[in-house]
């Protein structure tokens, strides 16, 4: 897997930014909880700031309340140096997710407003020429006109030959609409993209359990992915292209706090990708990334040395 031709820029963002209440105790449903810890959140948002902690050049496109948790989230941004100079304010609450702390899958609850306020004139045309990798999530492409905007610069961005990605972390709660949803991942594939989907989100997003890693990640390549990547939490992980697969086994990690695993796990693989790293080596500075994650609760620290993630390789 080679690196996209040198460019300025190493990944663009579009997507939620957004406030998450995690649990101070472990919990399995929110009548169990009685505290709540403020975290900045939203998956794109974290797999920015997360590549931008190991050295890469990060923009995001996101946006905010015109309130006091949208400047709260954009200063906890701009302070790990990622570009925000396209996230944009408007006239409605800032985003809110309710997540129970969990050593499993998190339970959560969606507040949502500004978050799928993202307009086109966000997105410079320029962006596609100028970053390698854009990236996005099913949670941003759940709600218009977030999703339009989103759609048409992932398809400037690969006509103009960038690599798009997505992390496909779909959920009844915040696109109830399967259907639609299934049509816009197949649409997205059909970029060449990079696809990160855990065994939860293959499970909601097509009502099925994910008996078959093999068969899920064909059906991505299918309709067009360039590789995939099969989360399956503590049993490890799939990836494949269309010429080499591989199974990467999970590592004993003391468990701190999961959320935002998965983000971390995308960071790691994309700085990899970027780095011009084989398939498995990109899947092995993921597995590294997430367990420095895991073993950490809240964020992580604001600079994550480069060389940490390819200690296996």
């Amino acid at each position: 897997m080679n690196r996209q031709q040198k460019r300025p820029f190493d990944i663009l963002c579009a997507g939620e930014l957004l406030i998450d209440l995690i649990s101070t105790d472990y919990a399995e449903t929110f009548d169990e909880v009685t505290t709540f810890q403020r975290i900045q959140g939203g998956s794109p948002a974290n797999l920015c700031m997360n590549m931008a902690r190991l050295g890469n050049k990060t923009k995001l496109v996101a946006s905010l309340g015109n309130d006091d948790m949208g400047r709260f989230l954009r200063k906890s941004v701009e302070n790990l140096g990622v570009d925000c100079t396209h996230i944009r304010h408007v006239d409605l609450p800032t985003t809110l997710v309710l997540v129970t702390r969990t050593n499993k899958v998190a339970n959560f609850e969606a507040y949502r407003l500004a978050d799928r306020m993202i307009a086109g004139d966000q997105f410079d045309p320029l962006f596609a020429v100028e970053y390698a990798v854009f990236h996005t999530t099913c949670f941003a492409l759940s709600l218009e006109p977030a999703r339009t905007n989103i759609l048409n610069m992932a398809k400037q961005f690969h006509q103009a030959g960038g690599q798009v990605s997505i992390d496909v972390n779909y959920a009844g709660k915040i696109w109830p609409d399967q259907a639609e949803a299934q049509k816009i991942v197949a649409a997205y594939c059909n970029l060449g993209a990079l696809i990160k989907v855990s065994e939860v989100d293959w499970e909601r997003l097509y009502s099925s359990p994910l008996t078959d890693q093999e068969k899920a990640v064909r059906h991505f390549l299918d309709l067009g992915a360039a590789a995939v990547c099969v989360t399956m939490g503590s049993e490890g992980a799939f990836v494949a292209s269309q010429t080499e697969s591989h199974f990467l086994p999970s590592r004993p990690v003391q468990v701190a706090d999961t959320t935002g695993a998965g983000d971390a796990f995308w960071s790691g693989f994309l700085t990899a990708w970027l780095d011009g790293h084989s398939l498995l080596d990109c899947a092995k500075a993921a597995r590294r990334m997430a367990e420095i994650k895991i073993g950490t609760f809240g964020v992580l620290p604001d600079t994550v040395e480069r060389e940490m993630i390819y200690v296996d390789l």
